[in-house]
């Protein structure tokens, strides 16, 4: 039995090369949290968090003040116990997903570890399927979006996401100028992060319908979520809640609204990888198609959502680009990115993947 004796608590900060524009703001570079669990026989997992502002009230000061409450409480607990685990965070503290999620993905390595398996297997997963990510087009003036288009396109990717969530009419001509730019075989993806009010979702949503996207990513304010299903119904494209889909409960309730077609699971928000297979399971049990995203994690945290990305054929969809987007890369081991967007997870029992530590400054916190 593994149990917890050590827990260490780092923060991360790495320069992005270009600034990662949506409708919420621009961010000029990373701020994560890293946790280091140990345990009394000699067992490391490695966790990591992106704590997004706009999205889930975290930041990283809160994360680490946070975490600390945290740590203190899984010292002496068995890292197996997974749902312990979430008991224990979720009976300590509301909320705070993001941070929860780093302590969900470090104990989640060390079990696997502990039972000789990769991750995937771990979660029930095969490693019989491709992944394949798309890559992500900021928010800007429609030149620099059509741009940008066509440079992914010249890099080898299959498929773009586009950031939206502007006025509809400059929205619109930014989706044209992009096709204009890489022509119609290439398939979308939108994301206007609550960017439009019901009436501009269905005007922006059909004006687009020809425009081969695939899905639109929460096209209103993530409080309007009961105005959802209008929006779905009204629209030629599917609809893909996020903001308003962080844990198991958020997607039981839409489940029951048929607000949406698919969701988007990020283990920053769904408090890790116990709850977001909670939403898979709901999603497999609705007939719902799945996108594993993220926010501005290392390759560390989007190794643990590549292994979960491998335990559903719901998943359908990986928005896994933004380690592309670092100016150095922090990471020992963990996936690996080819040609076309394919990413491969690691075979190695247990994440994968770990932290150098001349990356790392001085722990926050240790137990």
């Amino acid at each position: 039995m593994p149990i917890v004796t050590h827990i260490a608590l780092f923060p991360l900060s790495i320069p992005l090369k270009a600034p990662f524009v949506t409708s919420l703001g621009a961010l000029d570079a990373v701020e994560s949290v890293i946790v280091r669990v140990t345990t009394e026989d000699g067992l490391t997992g490695w966790g990591e968090c992106n704590p997004f502002w706009s999205i889930n009230g975290e930041t990283q000061e809160t994360c680490l003040a946070v975490g600390k409450h945290i740590a203190r409480a899984l010292v002496g607990h068995d890292a197996t116990d997974i749902e312990g685990l979430h008991a224990r965070m979720d009976r300590l503290i509301f909320a705070n997903n993001s941070i929860k999620g780093a302590f969900d993905i470090a104990c989640h390595d060390i079990a696997a570890q502990a039972a000789g398996l990769p991750l995937h297997r771990y979660l029930g997963g095969t490693k019989d399927r491709s992944l394949i990510t798309d890559y992500t087009v900021s928010l800007g003036t429609k030149e620099r979006m059509a741009a940008d288009a066509q440079a992914i396109i010249d890099n080898g990717f299959q498929v773009i996401k586009v950031k939206l969530g502007g006025t509809p009419q400059a929205d619109i001509e930014r989706i044209l100028a992009i096709r204009g730019a890489i022509g119609g075989k290439i398939p979308l993806r939108i994301d206007a992060n609550q960017g439009w009010s019901p009436e501009q979702a269905i005007l922006v949503l059909n004006a687009l319908g020809d425009a081969n996207i695939q899905h639109c990513e929460e096209p209103i304010p993530r409080w309007q979520f009961m105005e959802l299903g209008r929006v779905k119904e009204a629209s030629p494209i599917p609809i893909m809640a996020d903001e308003s889909c962080c844990d198991h409960h958020d997607a039981d309730r839409l489940i029951q609204l048929g607000a949406c077609q698919r969701f988007n699971i990020k283990l920053g928000k769904s408090g890790g990888l116990f709850k977001a297979k909670k939403i898979i399971a709901l999603a497999e049990q609705a007939g719902m198609e799945v996108q594993i995203g993220g926010f501005l994690e290392s390759r560390l945290a989007w190794t643990a959502a590549a292994h979960l990305a491998l335990t559903s054929e719901a998943v359908l969809f990986c928005d896994m680009d933004t380690p592309l987007m670092f100016t150095m890369d922090p990471v020992v081991g963990g996936i690996t990115y080819h040609a076309g967007g394919r990413v491969e997870v690691p075979r190695t029992a247990g994440l994968g993947a770990s932290i150098d530590p001349t990356h790392l400054a001085s722990a926050i916190h240790v137990c």
